[in-house]
């Protein structure tokens, strides 16, 4: 993992971190998203914000697309039901984290279409811990609760 990023409350920036605290069933400990229903935590692909920077014709800075992890590598799990352990912490994803209008103002005009199947996805917390920069970021097999670790 190459990037955590938190914000206290919606609307407010975001805010890079070494580490969080995750619980399970309730999210990053001082994340707007925190005891949300579903929206535990989102994650994104560093490569895939490299992508939307070409298409946009400059930077996409991490920590503007208000995600709270970003990953090495092309892709992100988006299939709902997958399962992802970063550090001590065990996600599932829920549903692909859709580019909003947020996008426009954080990033300027076309950052919304620029992310398109690039903006990550949204998971919730199955099991609680701290994750830190660093950390390995590996998708699991179906059905599995542990695996082998994949660059992250």
């Amino acid at each position: 993992m190459v990037a955590l990023h938190v914000a206290p409350e919606r609307g407010a920036p975001t805010v890079a971190v070494a580490q969080v605290v995750v619980e399970a069933g309730a999210g990053i400990v001082g994340d707007r998203h925190h005891g949300s229903r579903h929206r535990h935590v989102s994650l994104q692909s560093a490569d895939a914000l490299a992508a939307a920077a070409e298409v946009l014709g400059r930077d996409v800075p991490a920590a503007r697309t208000r995600r709270n992890v970003t990953v090495s590598g092309p892709e992100v799990p988006s299939t709902p039901g997958a399962r992802i352990q970063v550090g001590d912490v065990l996600l599932e994803v829920v549903r692909v984290a859709a580019p909003c209008r947020v996008m426009d103002e954080e990033l300027g005009p076309g950052a919304r279409p620029a992310l398109r199947r690039r903006a990550g996805s949204v998971l919730r917390a199955l099991t609680g811990g701290t994750v830190r920069v660093g950390d390995p970021v590996v998708e699991l097999p179906a059905g599995r609760a542990g695996g082998a670790a994949q660059p992250g």
